[in-house]
């Protein structure tokens, strides 16, 4: 007598709807208490840091706003924003050439260029502008031109900044250069274009996705940064409020009037960097 091998039956198909009769599992949400915690943590250590800054007398509240947009302030103010904004154009204007020549077949450019970043970014700022504030110590004429009198302290807080800044600005114009694609170079070079026309047309307006961001950081840096030509007596924001609190010896609520205008302007060129990225990063990933 042969066995029978017994075959499993189908599954029943399910009822209509998706229910089997059993019950459905429930959706249990993640417990956030720690996260909740330590946001409620912060917000009370910053809401006591608020009230201790805007009840404490010893900021003098009323004197910063009194002195807050004086003619001296705004004067000082003015200079610093005209300050950055030559030294910016003037120093990627550098920048870019050196950037250039160091992506050249030239080896003399290349190593010029080299040594030139290599040596701007080597010396701090404040040694280079005391340097060319006593340049007619070591040069007292050049070419004829006496140079003790020759350069003033604004003169000289625009030449040592642009050439530091130049040596900033080479890198970043040069790492945004080498982002580009080689296919888009090589394209650029079968229709017939001229190198410098390849450099305009082709390789700038698409590495400016890589410049920009590093060049507003480079921009936000500057604005700060001009504030050590007080050092060699350039009436800029913070020469100027340096000047009262000497006279009225109201250094903290001086010092605030300073921050305040830093904070402000520093907001709204951030603001503007967003968007200019956005601008530059239309069609890509990046872009929001």
């Amino acid at each position: 007598m042969s066995a029978q091998t017994e075959v499993p039956s189908p599954p029943l198909p399910a009822p209509p709807g998706g229910h089997t009769g059993e019950p459905a599992p429930r959706i249990v949400p993640v417990r956030r208490t720690g996260q909740w915690a330590a946001a409620v943590v912060v917000l009370l250590l910053l809401a006591g840091a608020l009230v201790s800054v805007v009840r404490n007398d010893a900021f003098q509240w009323d004197v910063v706003g009194r002195y807050l947009t004086t003619d001296s302030v705004l004067r000082g103010l003015g200079l610093t924003l005209w300050l950055t904004g030559l030294v910016m154009v003037l120093g990627f204007a550098l920048g870019t050439l050196l950037a250039v020549c160091r992506l050249s077949a030239n080896r003399v450019l290349q190593a010029v260029s080299w040594g030139y970043i290599w040596l701007f970014r080597s010396t701090p700022i404040l040694v280079q502008l005391l340097f060319w504030f006593n340049i007619g110590a070591l040069y007292p004429q050049i070419l004829g031109v006496d140079t003790v009198n020759l350069l003033g302290p604004v003169t000289v807080a625009v030449i040592g900044l642009t050439l530091h800044e130049a040596a900033y600005a080479a890198e970043v114009v040069r790492g945004g250069i080498l982002s580009v694609e080689r296919g888009q170079l090589e394209a650029a070079q079968s229709l017939g274009l001229r190198p410098w026309r390849r450099l305009r047309r082709i390789v700038l307006p698409q590495a400016m996705r890589s410049i920009v961001p590093p060049a507003g950081n480079m921009l936000i840096g500057t604005l700060k940064g001009t504030s050590i030509v007080s050092i060699i007596a350039v009436q800029d924001l913070l020469y100027s409020v340096q000047l009262v609190y000497h006279r009225t010896y109201e250094v903290i609520p001086l010092l605030l009037v300073a921050t305040l205008w830093y904070v402000a302007v520093t907001s709204l060129l951030s603001i503007g960097q967003y968007y200019v990225e956005r601008h530059y990063a239309r069609g890509t990933a990046g872009a929001r």
